[in-house]
């Protein structure tokens, strides 16, 4: 009997693809990202039983343009402003020298870097600023009445020193950069009446307890995304994308898109003080809150709108179109 033909034989099926680990996370070296990315960690962990031993796992450190100029006490605006804390992230995750990046949402750009791909969001802590002070307010008033006049107020961000200017036109405003404790030791020890922070943050490193007042939206709106984080991977990782999808907040993912949605259609330059806050509400809907004004808190133009949660970013891109055109256009030079 003739031999069978090597071309006749069944053809041999490759090795499965196995993802080499351990698998590499990129993220800021501040206690607050390494916190962020080892609860972003330990919920994939759960999530991916194959994942549990969390020596599969590999932290890679890095150290961004925003992180450099801290000790210089320099505004982020004045250096550019947008992608200072995610730069050097997205360079390391292209080169592949990381599988995946771990971000505060509200530092990432709104056009990711080409073949870069936010994969998913988690659950969005507190959104709310909080007001930092020396010591104690005292109990009842509105929450900016415990500042005395013409305290100064240690801020890099131009959308608080906005909002506060214009409903406190007395303060005064000096830059502060640095770690969330860092910045609270700083108005303990008397050298700013007052700061403010995310109150995330403070409650994820276990400082809640720091906040002399919680300003609600109303008062102080936040910033676009702020107290979500989020999950950044290579665009053509599909099977990473994948998996990381398995564990999206799709509350998180609504309210960034809108909040993400807004920033991109107002396009304002780093020097543009910016708010924006989404809420989902029990019947489904959204309702979005967005602000634009100047440093100096001289202009002040804040709306709402409220629509399908379904629609996110489309209610985002109309906000941002209704506040840019009817601001003055020296605000988005």
């Amino acid at each position: 009997m003739a031999s069978a033909h090597p071309s006749s034989a069944p053809p041999s099926r490759p090795p499965a693809h196995r993802r080499p680990l351990p698998l590499r996370v990129g993220t800021r070296g501040s206690p607050l990202a390494l916190w962020q990315t080892r609860f972003f960690l330990s919920r994939l962990s759960r999530f991916c039983p194959v994942l549990r031993d969390m020596d599969v796992f590999e932290e890679h450190a890095i150290r961004t343009t925003g992180d450099a100029t801290q000790a210089a006490g320099t505004r982020l605006a004045d250096l550019g402003g947008k992608g200072l804390f995610a730069k050097e992230i997205h360079e390391a995750l292209l080169d592949r020298r990381v599988d995946f990046a771990v971000h505060s949402l509200k530092d990432l750009e709104t056009d990711l870097p080409a073949g870069i791909v936010l994969a998913c969001t988690l659950v969005r802590e507190d959104a709310r600023d909080a007001l930092i002070l020396p010591s104690p307010p005292p109990p009842g008033g509105a929450p900016l009445d415990c500042l005395p006049k013409g305290a100064l107020v240690g801020t890099s961000s131009l959308r608080r020193q906005a909002q506060l200017m214009h409903q406190r036109p007395d303060l005064r405003f000096e830059t502060i950069r640095g770690n969330v404790a860092g910045r609270v030791e700083r108005v303990r020890r008397g050298d700013f009446g007052a700061t403010l922070l995310a109150l995330a943050g403070l409650k994820r490193l276990g400082l809640e307890h720091e906040a002399g007042a919680v300003l609600e939206p109303e008062v102080m709106l936040p910033a676009a995304c702020q107290g979500i984080v989020g999950i950044t991977v290579r665009e053509d990782d599909v099977e990473l994308a994948a998996m990381l999808g398995g564990i999206e907040d799709v509350d998180a993912r609504a309210v960034s898109r809108a909040e993400r949605a807004l920033l991109a259609a107002l396009d304002g330059s780093c020097r543009t003080p910016i708010g924006g806050h989404a809420q989902l509400l029990a019947d489904g809907q959204m309702h979005l809150t967005g602000l634009v004004a100047r440093v100096d808190g001289s202009f002040l133009l804040r709306r709402s709108i409220v629509g399908d949660r379904k629609a996110a970013a489309r209610l985002g891109a109309e906000l941002g179109a209704s506040l840019r055109a009817d601001s003055p256009r020296d605000i988005f030079a």
